[in-house]
């Protein structure tokens, strides 16, 4: 099929290298001239693992062309995937302008050339209930009969997107149209050929259904971390309750790990965005309303626990910060974790010396020359009198901790990750704080 993805942003990219994959002739749209010129020099601005060989080898077979030619598109497109940010607005909302601008843009171009056959708009942006028919009513204002909008909420994970783009658990269409609903399952066939379901629903229920996955998420994340608390406070260990929970089959095993927040692009977004349409509509949902609060309260918790140990004495002190980027396998600091921390720590008056395997350049648009930025790990620990762990990378769970306590100038963690075991840390003459479990503290440290 012709297909063009509008926003060549992390789902756009993903999408379209994805769709060109199955041998689709994909088309990307994008007005940032700069991030064009790279695409089109096979340079892929995101960190995603997977992504760069299946960008380059659809670069190299023509099957990906970009362009900030939006005409030329759309008009050679049978379906057009609208992939644009809605970022939050003041008030916690989903600010849809983006939406709203390309959606007027495109039907200006068909009422224009006109549109013979059925064009099909899918919203592949994350949006609240009602945007389906607020773009219908868009596109019927501009005098067009033959299309049809098709709500298409995306359900990638940062770090995995490509994995779960092309092996996904579901696919959720949400449409009116029998015609439109053939085209897009049989664009998405290839996709799910071991049997996961491709869902037919109308456009509400879609437009519902992403928020509703991602917010459920959160819950379980915030859940989690507030019984963390309350495991240090009782003496228990949230690790063996964790498992405890998990092995319940009505529970599972996903989501359950404490930690010092969530955070990206979706989760935190998606929480307010869903919070502000439900007050919207008189039926609030009180319960995302305490779960955002708690999850902005867990992101300072390292905190709490550095200025217990020091005695509330922590100014002109240095911590070493492994982790920038708000999960591992990505770059994006989107409402990180660290972002909260090092800002609290800088406030404090303290040096801040970190390392990031992907996130060192956006965490300079973060925190500028405030802070020290390091090559590699060790070299963030010199003369630091901690180390800080906020993000959990898999080159941080066997560290060479002779090496950690020879740079350090005290042998102390905050593990925000729980990626080490007290018990070990113990032996190896730590001092060590995590997150729902025992602190082991060393009389010298």
């Amino acid at each position: 099929m012709n297909l063009s993805i509008i926003g060549t942003g992390y789902v756009g990219l993903v999408t379209g290298t994805c769709f060109a994959e199955m041998g689709n002739y994909v088309i990307c749209v994008d007005n940032n001239v700069t991030k064009l010129r790279k695409l089109k020099k096979g340079i892929v601005p995101i960190y995603e693992p997977g992504l760069d060989i299946l960008f380059t080898r659809n670069l190299e077979k023509k099957r990906l062309t970009f362009t900030d030619d939006l005409q030329f598109a759309v008009l050679n497109s049978e379906i057009i995937f609208l992939c644009l940010p809605t970022p939050q607005s003041e008030d916690g909302s989903a600010d849809l302008k983006h939406v709203r601008e390309v959606t007027e843009k495109i039907g200006t171009i068909l009422k224009k050339k006109g549109n013979k056959s059925l064009k099909i708009i899918v919203n592949k942006s994350t949006v609240p209930v009602g945007t389906s028919k607020e773009l219908i009513k868009i596109l019927q204002e501009k005098g067009l009969k033959n299309f049809d909008v098709v709500s298409n909420p995306e359900f990638l994970r940062e770090g995995f997107a490509v994995e779960d783009f092309m092996k996904p658990d579901r696919i959720v269409l949400g449409a009116k149209s029998k015609e439109a609903l053939e085209k897009m399952k049989l664009l998405y066939e290839p996709f799910v050929r071991q049997g996961n379901p491709i869902l037919e629903m109308d456009h509400e229920s879609a437009e519902v259904t992403k928020y509703a996955a991602n917010s459920y998420l959160a819950m379980r994340i915030t859940f989690m971390n507030e019984l963390a608390n309350f495991c240090e406070k009782v003496g228990a260990n949230v690790d063996l309750v964790r498992k405890g929970l998990g092995s319940d089959t009505r529970i599972g095993k996903r989501f359950l790990f404490p930690g010092i927040g969530y955070g990206g692009s979706c989760f935190p977004k998606d929480v307010n965005a869903l919070i502000n349409t439900s007050k919207q509509y008189g039926s609030e949902m009180t319960i995302l309303t305490q779960v955002s609060k708690v999850n902005e309260r867990q992101k300072l918790i390292l905190i709490e626990k550095l200025k217990a140990h020091f005695n509330n004495d922590i100014h002109n002190k240095k911590i070493a910060v492994w982790g920038l980027a708000f999960k591992p396998n990505t770059d994006d600091m989107r409402e990180a974790a660290s972002i909260s921390v090092i800002k609290e720590l800088l406030r404090n008056k303290i040096t801040v010396a970190a390392y990031d395997p992907a996130a060192m350049e956006n965490a300079k648009y973060y925190f500028n020359d405030s802070i020290e930025y390091s090559d590699e790990p060790y070299g963030a620990l010199k003369n630091a009198d901690a180390l800080m762990i906020l993000t959990e990378w898999n080159e941080f769970r066997n560290p060479d901790f002779e090496k950690i306590k020879s740079e350090l100038k005290h042998k102390i963690i905050f593990d925000g990750r729980n990626i080490f075991d007290p018990d070990k840390m113990e032996e190896l003459g730590f001092t060590y704080y995590s997150i729902g479990r025992r602190a082991v503290i060393q009389k010298k440290s």
